[in-house]
């Protein structure tokens, strides 16, 4: 069931239901401004304990500057964008074509290969670690960057899959019957009928699934050891020492690690909502 509205003349729930609203915003906030704030910081700034306080002296060029010059961001940032952007590309290729194929042809075992796509969505991640830290040896790829994308394609390929069967299947058949009138291929039929008509599922699920590989740790852990292969998620661990941390550079470090996934939602925020919504109504 759905939460019944609060009335508009009912002023103190509404005041208090804004009050909780505003309360958890602030609590969950709070740890990022904590870490705009200490971006900014100098070292003898946090030497001193000034941790929420108004900044004594401003060290925003230099924290920022020092992220690519004092340590290996820089390659670890080549390292996320040569992972991540391979495994988007080949995940909407393979769920694209996986999608159409579940949603629009009746075979045997259809169901049963949409279960075996869905049903990797359900295994901790922890099981498979060991498993495919040794395929990944046997493979002759472990610790690059290639055993990254290879997993992330075959393990966000499930989710995706559905994500877009769906999308595909609530497409009016009308359309390919008239596709098919017209003596068009499958292979026509998906590049002049679906892939035109799925832009704003392409573009959410791009979203998603660049934020869940760029932002992967566990994964970076298991399957990366050097620092030529290793992401921005493992390398931010990197940057703290056992005996001395410079958080005002490890803060900066974090923030330029969160532009990009934050940046592609706010540009394509317009397509990502139209992809989630299209087809909730009909008309």
């Amino acid at each position: 069931m759905y939460p019944r509205p609060i009335q508009e003349d009912a002023r103190g729930r509404r005041f208090a239901y804004m009050a909780i609203v505003w309360g958890i915003l602030i609590i969950w906030l709070a740890p990022m401004f904590a870490i705009m704030l200490t971006s900014v910081r100098t070292a003898s700034d946090i030497a001193a304990g000034n941790f929420w306080g108004v900044p004594t002296s401003i060290g925003l060029i230099a924290n920022y500057t020092d992220v690519f010059t004092q340590t290996p961001m820089a390659g670890f940032y080549l390292n996320s964008i040569l992972m991540t952007v391979p495994s988007v590309i080949m995940v909407l290729i393979l769920s694209t074509l996986a999608g159409f194929v579940l949603s629009r042809y009746r075979f045997r075992g259809n169901m049963l290969v949409f279960a075996i796509f869905i049903g990797g969505n359900f295994l901790p991640a922890q099981i498979m670690m060991i498993p495919v830290r040794n395929l990944m040896v046997a493979l002759g790829v472990y610790d690059s960057i290639f055993a990254l994308i290879i997993f992330h394609t075959a393990f966000q390929t499930g989710f995706a899959t559905l994500f877009m069967r769906n999308f595909i299947a609530a497409l009016p058949s009308e359309l390919f019957e008239a596709a098919r009138a017209e003596g068009a291929s499958p292979t026509q039929v998906l590049r002049h009928v679906v892939l035109p008509l799925v832009r704003p599922a392409l573009a959410a699920l791009a979203i998603l699934i660049f934020t869940f590989v760029w932002n992967d740790y566990f994964w970076a852990v298991v399957l990366t050891v050097s620092d030529t292969a290793k992401p921005v998620t493992a390398g931010l661990a990197q940057l703290r020492g056992q005996y001395y941390s410079a958080w005002n550079i490890l803060s900066a470090a974090t923030i330029v690690v969160a532009i990009p996934p934050v940046a592609l939602f706010y540009f394509m925020q317009r397509h990502f909502v139209a992809g989630l919504t299209m087809g909730a109504v009909k008309g």
